[in-house]
């Protein structure tokens, strides 16, 4: 990730300090910088003279102090929130007064982070996409401190290296993990449920996901995801959440990193193919669980995982963590795959008829429980008035 950013920096036009502090680990950041520019070259997205420059604005050191002259940092280590804590803190004593200090956390709490730095004004979140030297998006997260100075500048970065910068507000995932979560959480819970991994991503495939979720999942490593939501204080206390993927995570199988996940990964070309193991694993935890299984048809689970997206989405909005929902429609058509002939979760919705999606999160709601499917307030006011979200 901070290879990718420092990429994206560069051939941007701006001159890059790339920190880290095992020598080892910077000098693979760095060959890794190098190589993605040259390969840029290589494929014609770069010339040749262009390529050369950007590679030159980037320098490397294993020293914090370095940091000192720096007008902007971004901060891309582990997502454990004592650790980011620790490197704000030192940032906060050594960078010079007004540069601005931007976190690349994807959910941790940016107003706890921004505090540890002793000076929370200059705080704000720059959450890149992972590759961040190819994807388009950045959530900037607006601290509850975060001076309008700090936002300005990392808007202004975010525009000068070619990239989409959308502000939001500060929760847990903010706005485009936060919906990922509700749209996972039901994932799971159908798997629990009788559905398959690979029907799973079969629907949400045909109804136009670049991917589907547990491939996604296979892709980013189920590792990552696991570790999060140890960190995640404010979690449900519900033993079923994302108990699929915690599941295979106990069990060494992290996706495709390790050849076994939701799906096996076996040859040199690591081709995917469906696993019986893990319907015997899921069955036998919805067995633990006292989760009655039943067949599922598509449009169930397409259903079920979009109405619970643009619920969680109206509530975003409800809480005034996303400015519109054409905000939330960004995020999704450029960050997490969503069809752009759909138009993001929220047109969606307004194609559909938000009556009817309000009917439909009501039914969740009798047959699942209000835990998950209680309507948004926004969601039922505007179904009311038979108006839609891009009102």
């Amino acid at each position: 990730m901070g290879a990718g950013i420092a990429i994206s920096l560069a051939t941007g036009g701006y001159d890059v300090i790339l920190v880290d502090t095992t020598p080892a680990a910077l000098e693979a950041g760095l060959q890794r910088v190098r190589s993605t520019i040259d390969g840029s070259a290589k494929k014609g997205r770069l010339t040749a003279e262009t390529a050369a420059a950007a590679s030159a604005r980037v320098q490397g050191s294993s020293n914090f102090d370095d940091l000192a002259r720096a007008d902007l940092v971004i901060e891309a280590v582990f997502e454990k929130m004592s650790v980011k804590q620790d490197v704000f803190g030192r940032l906060g004593r050594i960078c010079k007064p007004g540069a601005v200090l931007a976190t690349n956390t994807s959910t941790l709490d940016v107003d706890a982070i921004a505090a540890a730095s002793g000076r929370a004004a200059d705080v704000v979140g720059m959450h890149f996409f992972s590759p961040a030297n190819i994807m388009k998006l950045v959530e900037i997260v607006r601290g509850r401190d975060s001076s309008s100075a700090a936002l300005a500048t990392a808007a202004t970065v975010t525009k000068r290296i070619g990239k989409l910068g959308v502000v939001v507000g500060n929760c847990f995932g903010f706005v485009g993990n936060r919906m990922l979560y509700a749209y996972g959480r039901e994932k799971e819970l159908m798997m629990l449920e009788g559905a398959t991994p690979e029907q799973v991503d079969r629907a949400m495939q045909d109804f136009g996901m670049a991917m589907g979720p547990n491939a996604v999942g296979d892709l980013a490593g189920l590792d990552i995801g696991a570790s999060v939501r140890r960190e995640w204080t404010g979690k449900p206390d519900d033993p079923r959440f994302y108990r699929v993927s915690d599941l295979l995570a106990e069990r060494g199988r992290y996706g495709q990193k390790t050849g076994a996940g939701f799906y096996r990964y076996e040859g040199p070309d690591k081709k995917r193919t469906n696993d019986p193991e893990v319907l015997e694993l899921i069955k036998a935890e919805a067995a633990r669980l006292g989760v009655a299984q039943r067949t599922f048809d598509d449009r169930e689970i397409v259903e079920r995982s979009m109405y619970a997206l643009i619920n969680e989405g109206a509530r975003i909005l409800d809480e005034g963590i996303a400015r519109s929902a054409a905000d939330i429609d960004v995020i999704w058509a450029n960050g997490y795959g969503y069809p752009r002939t759909r138009g993001g979760p929220m047109f969606y919705a307004d194609t559909v008829g938000l009556p009817t999606v309000l009917e439909g999160v009501r039914k969740y709601e009798r047959e699942q429980g209000a835990r998950y499917w209680s309507p948004a307030r926004r969601l039922v006011d505007l179904a009311s008035a038979q108006r839609r979200f891009s009102e």
